[in-house]
């Protein structure tokens, strides 16, 4: 069972239960830090693409910023920018804390902000029109049932000239797992495919996007141990497909034998197919009516 089959017969828009996520991460949080290597290590790898692009926020959104994970990271590069995190767990907003310790604040290095949280949807973000000047957001759009209207957001409370700039998992996530299960009901999100994300950002207005994506692969000694890592990161199912009630012995243990199979020079595999994408926001060429916008500071300087 692929990534999307397990939600075949479900009405548009009614794949996640949102309830769920919002549960899976609140109970992760205390402990989160403990299982978030992956994300952390994506949250690296984003970072070495924004070494390449030339920008200076007054304002960043974290956009399911999870337990604060990027807030450093953003601070160090951008230290003067005021950072919000957005998640819909009240739970993982509440482990946010200003790390900035030690000699560094003694000294006053590093002044800033103190970081705001706000726990709301990514569908219906509570901020203004260009009120942001870069939206970040690591591996949140595949909890969601679809990435669209959280593009769609994001491109609207960005400034003309902010950057959005994203990380999420693609359709090989964890198909060692859907294979091993293969019992007609959902084990892990609906993952969309890099295209279609790119396809996105055009329809929402950014302009300029660049997609790319990359294949990383954990190794476990253990399947229960995987389970357990996955768990602990809050990454459990939460399609409306998924088996809601417990699963029998007999069937867990044919799905460690199915898992097993899959064993490499002693190792069980995991697959995560990670898409980047970036993309930034410009004036509009014309009104929602139609009507062509005219930049008059542009076609001044054209005249003399």
């Amino acid at each position: 069972m692929n990534g999307t089959s397990a939600t075949a017969g479900l009405p548009p828009g009614s794949f996640v239960e949102h309830a769920q996520v919002a549960r899976r991460f609140g109970r992760a949080a205390a402990t989160y830090r403990e299982h978030d290597f992956l994300v952390r290590e994506i949250d690296r790898r984003m970072h070495e693409r924004l070494d390449y692009v030339r920008i200076e926020p007054r304002r960043i959104l974290d956009l399911g910023c999870s337990a604060g994970g990027s807030l450093d990271a953003l601070n160090a590069r951008y230290p003067q920018a005021q950072w919000l995190g957005l998640d819909l767990a009240p739970a993982m907003l509440a482990q946010i804390d200003d790390r900035r310790s030690g000699w560094r604040r003694l000294f006053g290095l590093g002044k800033r902000s103190a970081p705001l949280r706000l726990a709301a949807d990514a569908t219906q973000l509570p901020l203004a029109a260009r009120s942001v000047d870069l939206v970040w957001s690591n591996l949140l759009l595949h909890w969601l049932d679809n990435p669209l209207p959280a593009l769609a957001e994001a491109q609207r409370v960005l400034d003309i000239g902010g950057l959005l700039m994203f990380s999420t998992f693609g359709p090989d996530t964890l198909h060692e797992l859907r294979s091993a299960f293969a019992d007609g009901y959902a084990h892990t999100q609906r993952f969309a495919d890099m295209h279609d994300l790119g396809d996105m950002l055009v329809a929402c207005g950014f302009a300029d996007p660049v997609m790319d994506m990359e294949v990383i692969r954990l190794t476990y000694d253990e399947f229960d141990r995987m389970l357990a890592e996955l768990r602990g990161a809050g990454s459990a199912c939460a399609l409306k497909m998924r088996r809601h009630g417990l699963t029998g012995r007999n069937r867990w243990q044919a799905v460690r034998a199915a898992y097993e199979r899959l064993r490499e020079n002693g190792k069980l595999p995991a697959t995560f197919e990670v898409v980047y994408g970036h993309a930034w926001k410009v004036a509009p060429k014309q009104t929602p009516d139609g009507r062509a916008v005219v930049n008059l500071d542009g076609l001044k300087r054209k005249l003399g």
